[in-house]
């Protein structure tokens, strides 16, 4: 069986679209507002790879793995949307 890991996908060759004086601004204007710390179990190898993204990016990588987060709930949001059948039903 073949393995094929996330980060040798084409998409991941290229840097990303994310700007980090955007990023340092949302970060500072965020912060006022109040988070609950909570733990994530991840592989070293993972933590590895974030760290380097997040030097990579020049944010530091807690905020780098929030940002993700908050990318991949906007996106499941936005496709609950186009799907509001399915939507309704895991409501029930």
């Amino acid at each position: 069986m073949k393995r094929t890991y996330v980060k040798s996908l084409k998409e991941y060759r290229h840097p990303s679209r994310f700007e980090e004086k955007k990023i340092l601004a949302a970060a500072r204007r965020l912060k006022k507002k109040r988070k609950l710390p909570t733990s994530v179990a991840l592989e070293k190898e993972t933590i590895k790879e974030l760290k380097a993204l997040a030097e990579w990016r020049g944010v530091p990588y807690q905020i780098l793995m929030r940002m993700f987060i908050l990318e991949g709930l906007h996106h499941s949001r936005a496709a609950d949307a186009r799907q509001p059948a399915a939507a309704a039903d895991r409501g029930r």
